[in-house]
């Protein structure tokens, strides 16, 4: 059977999705969860699809036949170890002849595959309007190293809806901001992430997000979402250097042997903004393990780009917090206040 999007969707949350394409397909994005058992390899579709562009349509089917045949029963086998209640969903890039294909393999095998309706193109467009909707935004700012995403992270224990933007995107937004995290998916990927985790919140009621320039490292957040993000009421939390510099020495100084050359890189990356002297002792700071006067060299510079940003909004949606000297779940319990 043929399922558009949103059955389609809305059966996946308890049957296993197979992605058909191929692994380079696959790994640029897919329907997060899907499991990906490609009908060709990548060398594989590029020499059938030259075959149907420069012979003919026959010949491509039997060059692809060629290619299946010998992997029939792997297919089936794979398939049948994801199956739930003996059904799984199957999708290509445009729900034709690739997954109308492996669905029939896998049904003449006993299973029940159903496919969907438009394929994985499908998906991207259903994911890309989804954030035209209107949302209710909650954003948490403030200076590097005002403890953002640990607040964030309190307000969900408190039963406030949160959505961790730097979690999904695996960079935490700045030009250190990969140091310690897994690689980043690609653009298209993170999206399809965003929208699966957006789409797992009641956006009926408020959701808080973390302060967040349109990119994220290499990622960027869809162009419809951003502009309600800075439409969106904002706490913006005042810390002093101090306990900001505290806050990123400790980040900074797990795995710090290790992390040395990545951040020595990074301040390199910044370093006409930062300044060739500032640069230098930023530096030297680092090679000497001396990081709270590297920290406090690199603040100069994320201060300026934050005020940028804070100057850009519209001062009636800003709230400004002063949390000196607060804990956590202070500021969270401050922030409570102010919703309820």
């Amino acid at each position: 059977m043929e399922l558009n999007i949103e059955i389609f969707l809305s059966e996946a949350a308890k049957i296993p999705v197979i992605d058909v394409r191929t692994p380079a397909e696959y790994q640029l994005g897919h329907i997060p969860g899907a499991y990906n058992i490609p009908l060709f390899s990548n060398e594989e579709r590029a020499i059938v699809g030259t075959i149907y562009k420069q012979k003919s349509k026959e010949l491509a089917i039997e060059k692809g036949l060629e290619f299946v045949g010998p992997k029939m029963l792997s297919f089936v086998q794979q398939a049948k170890k994801l199956a739930l209640h003996n059904r799984v969903l199957v999708h290509c890039w445009r729900g034709g002849m690739r997954s109308k294909s492996m669905a029939w393999l896998f049904n003449t095998a006993g299973l029940q595959a159903d496919t969907l309706l438009g394929g994985y193109k499908a998906f991207r467009a259903f994911a890309r309007e989804f954030f035209d909707m209107q949302f209710k935004l909650l954003i948490i700012g403030g200076y590097t190293g005002s403890g953002k995403t640990e607040v964030i992270r309190e307000l969900a224990f408190k039963g406030i809806q949160t959505l961790d933007l730097e979690g999904l995107a695996h960079h935490k937004g700045s030009a250190f901001g990969h140091i310690g995290e897994l690689h980043q998916p690609s653009n298209e990927h993170f999206e399809n992430e965003l929208f699966v985790a957006f789409r797992k919140l009641d956006i009926t009621k408020l959701i808080c997000l973390e302060d967040e320039s349109h990119s994220i490292g290499r990622v960027w957040l869809p162009e419809a979402l951003f502009k309600q993000m800075r439409m969106a009421p904002v706490f913006v939390l005042l810390s002093d250097n101090k306990q900001r510099t505290e806050r990123l020495v400790k980040d900074y100084a797990e795995n710090f042997p290790q992390n040395k050359g990545l951040l020595t890189d990074a301040v390199l990356r910044i370093q006409k903004r930062l300044g060739s002297m500032r640069t230098q002792n930023c530096i030297m700071a680092i090679e000497d393990g001396r990081l709270p006067d590297a920290v406090d060299d690199i603040l100069t510079y994320y201060d300026k780009t934050y005020s940028y940003g804070l100057s850009t909004r519209n001062p009636d949606t800003m709230t400004t917090l002063d949390i000196n000297n607060l804990s956590v779940d202070k500021v969270a319990d401050l922030i409570f206040s102010k919703l309820v």
